[in-house]
């Protein structure tokens, strides 16, 4: 009796594994809710986020055109990449950190193809059945009920997509302004293109290459391996616990095999850690609600380290995770900082190469120059410049400009210094550039003043 049943557990894990697109089987548990608790968190940021108004603009706004990105209260001009830099190297690592501390859990619970492939797999489960029948469908002749929910299937996928393409745009071109657009056909190219292309890989990556990208595409399966150590803990298998299997020999392992259909992957977990595994705990879910029926104790699989499952006492001390939170809190604090201390005032200075210094009617020695006024605040304000650096230097003519809310203004100024005011040839100067009103909104840009 048993050889038969083991070969049907063979077959089945086979053709799990190997057998053309991965169905895999629904469970339910605390990591599959904490997965679609983190799908809605998710998507409720992203497809909301683009709604939201701040100042009678749109709260999240890469304004291209204007060289602007707008974060709520916060505009962020090309002149802050630095808090680009920052943002980037605290994602990498807090990635690190989670990678080391638990593995896999951004791939598992947070990055868009997980987020994406879970939510077409559950448009194509309630359109197609479950598992078997998502099979058996598979595998029929064609026909015109698999014409029908094929067709309705594609069709919601591709609503989807369009949406999510949507979105996306309309972080670049307002969203209120983006739909009236597409109603109407009115589009730019780069907004076509961008609708047509986000759309499109939405579509195949979450409908079609799925579990490929975690196979065979993503470059971070290739390399997490790296911040793995003894006592990084994973989805694991509990070997000492687990074998034999079937029960014999005191193996809880019953070999049911349900393990490998609930894996969005399609591995077996039981064969050790694989770079395939993203460390989403479905297959924990499954074995102890199997471990559950047949009345053993729950976690033979769980997330474990090395240490862990050979019967080791964990380490407190890990000189890894010590570093990445150190770097973590290092760049928190950093960007914070850049954050407090950016200006709103920047200011280019340019000496006109074209004209030399050349003699006032009263004696005194001209230069002339291009000041380039960045006002990088929201509201018109005016600016006072000065200029220092030589006995009896001055500006000739106005020293307070306008600047319009979020622009540049270039002005031309002369500035008159005693033709004894120096050694001939260029001398140091600098110009002062503050906000009238606000003391602490001020510039010193260097430049030079040519004397004969």
């Amino acid at each position: 009796m048993n050889k038969p049943v083991s070969k049907v557990r063979e077959a089945k894990l086979e053709l799990y594994r190997k057998k053309g697109k991965i169905h895999a089987r629904e469970v339910r548990g605390r990591f599959n809710t904490i997965r679609w608790a983190m799908v809605w968190f998710t998507q409720i940021i992203f497809y909301g986020a683009c709604w939201l108004q701040w100042g009678g603009r749109q709260a999240v706004h890469f304004d291209i055109v204007h060289e602007k990105f707008y974060l709520f209260g916060l505009v962020l001009w090309p002149q802050d990449a630095l808090l680009a830099a920052i943002a980037l190297i605290l994602a990498a690592t807090g990635l690190f950190l989670v990678t080391a501390l638990a593995g896999r859990l951004f791939c598992g619970f947070a990055c868009p193809q997980t987020v994406y492939t879970a939510i077409f797999m559950w448009v194509e489960a309630k359109v197609e059945g479950d598992h078997l029948s998502r099979l058996k469908l598979d595998q029929s002749p064609p026909s015109l009920r698999k014409l029908a929910l094929r067709g309705t299937k594609y069709v919601l996928w591709g609503l989807i997509a369009a949406w999510t393409a949507i979105t996306f745009v309309g972080y670049f071109t307002p969203i209120r302004e983006l739909l009236p657009a597409v109603a109407g056909w009115n589009l730019g190219p780069w907004e076509a293109f961008w609708l047509i292309f986000y759309g499109l890989f939405t579509y195949v990556q979450a409908g079609f290459a799925r579990e490929a990208v975690c196979q065979h595409m993503c470059p971070y399966s290739r390399f997490q391996g790296v911040m793995f150590d003894n006592t990084t803990r994973t989805v694991s298998y509990d070997v000492q616990r687990g074998e034999p299997r079937k029960g014999k020999g005191g193996g809880d392992c019953i070999d049911c095999g349900i393990c490998v259909q609930v894996c969005p992957t399609g591995i077996d977990i039981r064969d050790g850690l694989q770079y395939q595994c993203i460390n989403c705990g479905l297959c924990v879910d499954a074995c102890d609600e199997v471990m559950t029926k047949v009345a053993k104790p729950v976690g033979l699989i769980r997330f474990a380290s090395e240490q862990e499952l050979a019967g080791m006492p964990r380490h407190s001390a890990r000189p890894r995770l010590a570093v990445y939170a150190g770097l973590l809190g290092l760049f928190v604090a950093l960007g914070a900082w850049t954050v407090t201390q950016r200006s709103l005032l920047l200011v280019d200075v340019l000496r006109d190469r074209g004209s030399l210094a050349r003699e006032a009617s009263d004696g005194r020695i001209e230069n002339a120059y291009t000041l380039k006024l960045a006002n990088l605040a929201e509201e018109p304000r005016d600016f006072e410049v000065a200029v220092s650096g030589l006995p009896g230097i001055e500006l000739l003519g106005p020293t307070r400009f306008a600047g319009e809310p979020g622009s540049i203004r270039e002005v031309r100024v002369t500035v008159v210094a005693p033709p004894d005011a120096g050694k001939s040839g260029a001398s140091p100067i600098a110009f002062v550039v503050k906000a009238a009103g606000d003391p602490a909104t001020r510039v010193t840009e260097k430049s030079t003043f040519v004397l004969p």
